[in-house]
């Protein structure tokens, strides 16, 4: 019979034996278990070097503390992503870094910015991306996000293959440079780029759990002719590189005020733009096609908001318009005034 109050050595011994029973039954185990059986859903590629290199920059400057990459079954967080967040969701980016160590989790708790689980549907331009890192308040008015100037290089004589930010000059400490991102900002955009909701095989509609004083979709504000809501959209979509007030930003982004292309009575022009991105003028930065992203109706929501905002007038546009254009389009490459 052990007697733990005068064998010292048998109680340690017997602790030590119950730790590691319940360090295998409750942690070892299980996440042996987890990885074995959690497979990547079939549409999620495998993170390429840069990408993985720009997860280890993500966890290195700390980009945990402020956002979270995991949507919840609440409907407060459907805005973040398509549907709930599953372990699926995580398995290139849980990978063990070595034998001994586990990556560390991204989930994060702290929503000081919005979630991250979704960006590279949300905001596809690595471009926008960039310009963010370098001075988040040029396309995100008010945000707190801290700069990362470390991340760039200003530059007079960038090389061939330099990834050249179109940061307006007066932005610059040096007007007579440029603004060139260095390998680890561009593998840090690449990494942001691939955060991107994979559908799951066979999955009805996504199951959100109402939010206290949501409002139903029937209450949802609407717009003639039963149109989702441009304003929202705009919002939404494109307010973050065109501004607010649509005004755009010099060197960048151009304004959608007063522009020809969205004041054209002939909406086709505008509408191959959205639908299929943009790249023809080099003081402009490249506009990602929203073809995959949006609807027809939402498309038609948005173009007629602009049609009619910001001192444009332009008549209205219709989903069947849209449709049409979506069935020719290619990348627009008209230059836009």
């Amino acid at each position: 019979m052990l007697n733990f109050h005068k064998d010292h050595q048998n109680l340690v011994n017997v602790a030590l034996v119950v730790f590691v029973l319940l360090s295998m039954g409750v942690a070892v185990i299980p996440a042996n278990e987890m990885a074995r059986n959690n497979a990547p859903l079939p549409e999620m590629p495998p993170m390429t070097a840069s990408e993985r290199r720009g997860l280890e920059v993500y966890v290195a400057e700390g980009c945990a503390a402020c956002h979270t990459q995991q949507v919840r079954n609440i409907e407060m967080d459907r805005m973040w992503g398509e549907r709930p967040s599953i372990p699926s969701d995580y398995h290139y980016s849980k990978q063990r870094l070595d034998v001994w160590r586990q990556s560390p989790s991204l989930l994060g708790s702290e929503r000081t910015g919005p979630d991250l689980t979704n960006t590279g549907q949300r905001q596809p331009g690595a471009q926008w991306h960039l310009l963010h890192l370098y001075d988040p308040r040029m396309v995100v008015k008010g945000s707190i996000m801290p700069r990362y100037p470390w991340l760039f290089e200003e530059t007079a004589t960038p090389a061939e293959d330099a990834v050249v930010v179109p940061v307006p000059k007066e932005r610059l400490r040096d007007s007579s440079k440029v603004l060139v991102a260095s390998q680890r900002a561009q593998d840090l955009v690449a990494y942001l780029l691939t955060l991107k909701q994979a559908p799951l095989p066979g999955a009805g509609d996504p199951v959100f759990l109402p939010s206290p004083g949501a409002r139903s979709e029937a209450d949802m504000p609407q717009t003639a002719g039963d149109l989702p809501n441009g304003a929202d959209l705009f919002v939404q979509t494109c307010s973050a590189c065109h501004g607010a007030e649509a005004k755009g930003l010099a060197g960048a982004f151009p304004p959608l005020a007063g522009s020809p292309v969205v004041n054209d009575p002939d909406p086709t022009l505008m509408l191959s733009i959205i639908l299929g991105g943009y790249d023809a003028r080099a003081e402009y930065g490249v506009m990602p096609a929203q073809a995959e992203q949006l609807s027809d109706a939402e498309i038609a929501a948005i173009a007629n908001y602009l049609r009619g905002a910001f001192g444009n007038e332009a008549p209205a546009t219709t989903p069947d318009a849209v449709r049409a254009v979506r069935s020719t389009v290619a990348p627009a490459t008209a230059l836009m005034p």
